[in-house]
């Protein structure tokens, strides 16, 4: 999988600019703000259809215009496509393949596969379950692209079924409620299990990758163990069984939702449980652990879409090798030899070692122009 050009028109803080990429690592270097991270996320979005900063679609394009476009040349084992993602400030987004209009989003993923790895997520482990469940959902959407439309049933039974908690909070509850809430909850069942069930299945894959490369960062001082905890108890990962465990679970806590006039059971409230040694990551060790946890997720994250598409995906470095130490950086470095496409973020090329530089096309990035070296 190779990105030969990237052509982004009014997209954050560019306005027309062409990328051509003449080699397996690209850096980027620049000043901040400038737009460095602006040109990884643009192939983000072409990969997850999703941006790491969870951005709407008006924050992507340039200020005083209506519509942004971002355009792409892959090449892959296949054959080369030509990928176009447009943004509205005032409306729907579209996709295209080839020049022909994508009508399902989904359809539209799965081209281009990219794993992105920012200083932004090293609040994996110390940030709340909401990063961590963005975090799986959006490798989900990469290794199965259908988990994006079965995301979006969810949200959306999840969205009508709160404003309906939220409308009848203060009154009795009448039979009309209990026949009305049930047809919720029946929706809220069917597609929180498929939710449940995928994320659950994409975890029992990820977790011995990522422990056995969090054993090879540490020297195997340290055990990684990696559990989805999600709020419907989840024995057998049956259909059938899981969808009765929720209907059960959400019958339990009644009273509190109708009280708090929110959904307080499914997907929206499952947790990714980190642990190093059999204590809680986030309570556990320094900074520089915790680094190497979240580094051995992201080089797990590599491996098993390699293993699932049979190409090795892209990776975006944003401004991360300034947050690792040196020995972290080496084994990241070594790790990517020219295996994978990679694009890098950084203020100064003083932390790549000659071997790394002279290897790389080097583009300079001032106020969302670039320019080779």
């Amino acid at each position: 999988m190779y990105l030969k050009t990237l052509h982004l028109r009014q997209f954050r803080n560019y306005q027309e600019q062409k990328v051509e990429f003449t080699a397996a690592k690209t850096i980027l270097v620049g000043n901040n703000a400038q737009g460095k991270s602006n040109l990884l996320e643009a192939v983000e979005l072409l990969a997850t259809l999703r941006s790491h900063r969870m951005a709407r679609d008006r924050d992507l394009v340039k200020e005083g215009e209506a519509i942004s476009q971002i355009n792409a040349s892959l090449e892959r084992q296949v054959g080369v496509s030509e990928l176009t993602l447009t943004l509205r400030r005032n409306g729907r987004r579209s996709v295209a393949i080839n020049g022909e209009s994508v009508r399902r989003q989904m359809d539209f993923l799965g081209v281009l596969n990219a794993v992105q790895f920012s200083s932004l997520d090293l609040d994996l482990v110390r940030g709340g379950p909401e990063g961590r469940r963005n975090w799986l959902d959006t490798l989900l959407i990469q290794l199965e692209p259908v988990y994006a439309h079965i995301l979006q049933q969810y949200n959306h039974v999840l969205r009508q079924r709160n404003a309906f908690l939220k409308k009848t909070q203060d009154s009795a509850p009448s039979t009309q409620y209990c026949e009305q809430l049930a047809v919720w909850d029946a929706q809220l069942a069917t597609t929180g299990t498929r939710v449940i069930r995928r994320r659950d299945r994409a975890i029992l894959r990820l977790a011995p990758i990522a422990t056995a490369w969090h054993a090879s960062i540490s020297g195997s001082t340290e055990i990684l163990q990696i559990k989805y905890a999600p709020s419907v108890p989840l024995e057998q990962n049956n259909p059938e069984e899981v969808q009765q465990a929720f209907l059960t679970k959400i019958q339990q806590r009644a009273i509190a939702e109708l009280r708090q006039g929110a959904t307080l059971v499914g997907p929206h409230r499952d947790e990714v449980e980190l642990t190093i040694n059999q204590t809680p990551a986030r309570q556990y060790g320094s900074q520089g652990q915790q680094r190497t946890l979240v580094l051995a997720l992201k080089l797990a994250e590599l491996q098993l879409i390699e293993e699932v598409v049979k190409e090795p995906p892209l990776l975006l470095l944003d401004d991360v090798l300034a947050e690792l130490d040196p020995s972290r950086q080496n084994q990241l470095l070594d790790a990517i030899q020219d295996r994978f496409q990679t694009l890098i973020t950084t203020t100064h090329l003083s932390s790549f070692d000659s071997q790394w530089l002279n290897s790389s096309q080097i583009l300079f990035v001032e106020a969302g122009k670039i320019s080779p070296k």
